[in-house]
Order: structure tokens, then C-alpha cells, then sequence
């Protein structure tokens, strides 16, 4: 039976910004927070230039509580990705190994810091922390069978 086999790449330009603070875990927290950030304000910009094309007008009110969003957004995502990096580059350094087990340990215990300061209750912090692991274990094992 005739087989037939469909490959491609797709590939982007990347642009990497380093900022050197001079300490590794600052290093990490940092670059987690700038991309992140970037990426989270950048979603609100898109989403923001859909509302206002789809109602088919713009004002400065709109515009002004659009940048709002976005710095709100670009912060509270970036904060997340900074602590996650910084406590995935903390538990590598306590553990002495580089493995999956890290971004485990690292994605519950940022869950963990970013639900408790919410003001969330017991059981929400510790379903954050759970689903927040989870989610940094799938993206590791994503990450190294790719």
C-alpha cells in the first residue's frame, strides 16, 4: 500500500535580550519576567486592536485603559514567569541535578508563593500548587521530546 510522509520546519527569527545582574538567580528571574512579560502585553495589544476593530471605532479612553491592561497583564504574568524561573534555578542549585523533577518542584512551590500572596484560600493555594507543578512537568517533558 502507497504511503506518503508530510515534514516540514517552521522556524522564527529570535531575538534574545541579556541582562547580566551579575548573579545567576537574578539573571533567570529577570529573563523570565521581560519574556513573559513581553508575551503577556503583547496579548492584551492584539486582543484590544480586535475589540476596537470589531466595534469599528477607537478613543483615548479606550487607548489609555488598553496600555493599562497591558502593563497590568505584562506584570502579573511576568512576576509569575520571574518567580518560576527563580525558584526552578533554585531547586537545580539545592538538588545539584538538572531534571525534570526541578520544574516540578519549582512550578508547585511558585503556584504555591503567587496563590497564597492572591489572598486565596487553603485549599485554592494547594490546587495551585498542584496544577502549577503539573503544568511546569508537561512543559519540561514538552521541551526535551521535541
Amino acid at each position: 500500500m502507497p504511503r506518503s510522509v508530510l515534514a516540514g520546519s517552521i522556524s522564527s527569527p529570535k531575538i534574545d535580550v541579556v541582562i547580566d545582574t551579575g548573579n545567576p538567580f537574578l539573571n533567570r528571574t529577570v529573563d523570565g519576567f521581560l519574556k513573559i512579560g513581553t508575551v503577556a502585553a503583547s496579548k492584551v495589544a492584539v486582543e484590544e486592536t480586535y475589540h476596537c476593530m470589531d466595534k469599528g471605532s477607537i478613543s483615548k479612553g479606550k487607548l489609555e485603559a488598553a496600555l493599562k491592561k497591558m502593563c497590568k497583564e505584562g506584570v502579573y504574568w511576568g512576576t509569575a514567569a520571574g518567580v518560576y524561573a527563580g525558584m526552578e534555578y533554585g531547586v537545580e542549585r539545592i538538588r545539584g541535578k538538572r531534571d525534570w523533577k526541578n520544574a516540578t518542584l519549582g512550578g508547585a512551590i511558585s503556584g504555591l508563593l503567587i496563590s497564597a500572596a492572591s489572598n486565596n484560600g487553603r485549599d485554592k493555594v494547594i490546587k495551585d500548587a498542584i496544577t502549577a507543578g503539573a503544568v511546569a512537568t508537561a512543559a519540561e517533558f514538552i521541551n526535551y521530546f521535541t
